[in-house]
């Protein structure tokens, strides 16, 4: 739905972020349900947090935050087509996330070459 979001707003591409998670300088964030997450993989080292947890989790201030998340990283986050995602970096950017990049959905990680992991 929102796909073309996903390099021309966000400054990163899906190849770039396929590049940064394989050298470390990028954290993955998949943002999508459990049950898609189970039908369809995750990608390779992803951080998993659905789009309704993701403001308590992101918060290094709550009880739930999910401590592989560092406002100072650089983060890429995708989800089924790029419309949640798009929720996500703003909602980071909210709680002071100043490099978040919506990468759009998990195939356009696949079609940049990312691998994916399934449970």
């Amino acid at each position: 739905m929102f796909g073309f979001l996903s390099a021309a707003k966000s400054g990163m591409s899906a190849q770039d972020a396929v590049a940064g998670a394989e050298d470390g300088t990028v954290t993955i964030l998949d943002v999508r349900d459990l049950g898609e997450v189970t039908q369809t993989g995750i990608a390779n080292g992803a951080v998993h947090i659905p789009l309704m947890r993701l403001r308590d989790m992101a918060d290094p201030r709550h009880p739930d935050y999910h401590p592989s998340l560092k406002t100072s990283d650089k983060i890429a986050v995708y989800c089924a087509s790029g419309a949640r995602s798009h929720s996500a970096k703003s909602i980071l950017s909210q709680l002071g996330y100043n490099d978040v990049h919506n990468i759009g959905g998990l195939a356009h990680w696949v079609r940049a070459g990312g691998a994916v992991s399934t449970a």
